[in-house]
């Protein structure tokens, strides 16, 4: 069973942005009620999806500079990634479906 990977500033650049698969990116914080909210939504993703999108979380407080670095002013935020570049940008609790429509697209 595949879970979310844990994806950090020093790991950022190897794991999503020269990633060969779609990557989506969980911008969280243990303090975020929508957050833990999201989580459960985001592990299933990454049983779903796993072998062709990569899925990871990555704790702000820990590693400030991604989020910097996207303008991540709002969490939850969920990030598409494909081919280093955001292809799509989820705001606030989303239904799953809303997830698996992207990732589908992203995976074609």
């Amino acid at each position: 069973m595949s879970k979310p990977q844990d994806i950090s500033d020093a790991n950022f650049q190897t794991e999503v942005l020269n990633s060969s698969q779609p990557v989506l990116v969980d911008f969280w914080a243990a303090w975020c009620g929508p957050c833990r909210a999201v989580a459960p939504t985001i592990e299933e993703l990454a049983k779903e999806f796993d072998g062709s999108v990569k899925v990871g979380k990555l704790n702000i407080d820990e590693n400030p500079e991604s989020p910097r670095n996207f303008k991540i002013h709002s969490i939850p935020a969920v990030l598409l990634f494909r081919n280093g570049q955001v292809v799509e940008t989820f705001v606030g609790v989303q239904p799953k479906e809303r997830y698996e429509r992207a990732l589908r697209k992203v995976k074609a």
